[in-house]
């Protein structure tokens, strides 16, 4: 149960993240909004996998 509650902590911080650089950079830059989400989404993901079974998978 732990490790699914610190999975869904880290998604949280994951749209904070995206949601808060959208709002205060890029609130009416289409394609560099974008990008800069991929970017934090991909950068999420990368440290996803390199803890993740601190952050309770296998």
């Amino acid at each position: 149960m732990g490790g699914r509650a610190t999975v869904v902590l880290y998604v949280l911080a994951l749209v904070a993240a995206v949601v808060g650089a959208d709002v205060l950079f890029f609130k009416h830059h289409f394609w560099p909004r974008l990008m800069v989400n991929v970017g934090i989404v991909l950068v999420f993901a990368a440290f996803y996998l390199r803890f993740q079974a601190a952050l309770g998978g296998k």
